[in-house]
């Protein structure tokens, strides 16, 4: 494969998310890193060790510098010809700016959940977008996810017939890495950690008509904790609960149960291969066997995919990314007032 044939990929911002991108991309023939930006930890060496999250091999991290541009401002990615496409990783209150200025300079764009903090901004990011020869991805992982495509598909085509009811479940301990306690900017679990599975609902059942749900801040001054019931159109029991307010030393755990009218798939992280189980009427239970790359490298694919066949996402596109953030803006609305709230 010749460089012409690869995408250049600016990364912006050198943390836990950052990090775990580059690995992805290292695994992409067609992704070249051409530079890595951030303004208060630029690893210049590429020795991103120490970096640690809740996810991931642990693996430490050597980039080879000698064909990658290290800076401290992101708009010196901006004039770059050399640069395809920046990928944002920076906490979640500087996505618009970033975004904005990079879909204007003709860059396409991958942000990180959640695309913005509200979804007026979201609709900013959106214009920009809309007016720029690059596009716009938010980069929501769990879409990709094996066990989780696997149940996407599974529910599309009527499998195991329909959808009785699904719960999801994605609950933490304290992040201790990044910008998160402060809720004015993350916006707190619910924007940060529960919105994977407020997204993954809309994916598979079409954006709610209405939510319940009831919650609580802890730590952040935002919403740390909620549990919440989706009002869906095929008249599924849907619930999902999210937070990273259990104590310390719980770590990270993520898991889903949907009962199908035949069926019963069943997905807990803690059983390590045998994670996705499934129990169909007349056989034993058996354990799924979801192949391939995790979800970070597959959504990656699929933007350079896109990318470098001049086309544009079409698993997740920036108008999901913003209904996300409007499901849980509604959410927040039902844990504040108590009330059943309609989905703008």
């Amino acid at each position: 494969m010749t460089e012409k044939q690869k995408l250049n990929v600016a990364i912006v911002g050198c943390g836990f998310m950052g990090l775990t991108h580059i690995k992805a991309y290292l695994k992409i023939a067609e992704a070249h890193i051409a530079a890595i930006c951030d303004a208060v930890r630029l690893p210049e060496d590429g020795d991103f060790s120490g970096i640690q999250g809740n996810v991931g091999d642990g693996q430490a991290v050597r980039l080879d510098m000698s064909r990658t541009k290290a800076t401290r401002d992101f708009r010196e990615l901006l004039a770059d010809p050399g640069v395809d496409l920046i990928d944002i990783c920076v906490p979640t209150h500087l996505h618009p700016e970033i975004a904005v200025e990079a879909l204007k300079a003709g860059k396409h764009v991958i942000c990180e959940k959640p695309m913005a903090r509200t979804s007026a901004l979201c609709r900013q990011m959106i214009d920009a977008a809309a007016a720029s020869r690059g596009f716009l991805m938010p980069a929501m992982c769990i879409r990709f996810w094996p066990e989780w495509a696997w149940l996407k598909n599974a529910i599309a085509a009527g499998t195991y017939g329909r959808v009785l009811a699904a719960r999801f479940r994605r609950v933490a301990e304290p992040p201790g890495w990044g910008n998160f306690m402060d809720g004015s900017k993350s916006g707190g679990a619910l924007l940060d950690l529960h919105i994977h599975d407020t997204d993954f609902v809309q994916f598979c059942f079409g954006k709610p008509s209405a939510v319940y749900s009831r919650g609580y801040s802890k730590i952040s001054g935002a919403i740390d904790h909620v549990v919440t019931q989706y009002e869906v159109a095929s008249g599924a029991a849907v619930h999902a609960e999210g937070g990273w307010a259990m104590t310390k030393g719980f770590g990270f755990s993520m898991s889903y149960t949907v009962n199908f009218e035949r069926a019963t798939a069943d997905y807990d992280m803690s059983r390590g291969p045998d994670a996705l189980k499934l129990f169909v009427e007349g056989r034993d239970p058996q354990a799924i066997a979801c192949t391939g790359p995790d979800g970070y490298e597959s959504e990656l694919r699929h933007a350079i995919g896109a990318a470098l066949a001049g086309s544009r996402p079409t698993i997740v596109t920036a108008n999901d990314g913003l209904a996300a953030v409007q499901i849980c803006e509604a959410e927040e609305e039902s844990v504040r007032s108590g009330r059943l709230v309609r989905v703008a």
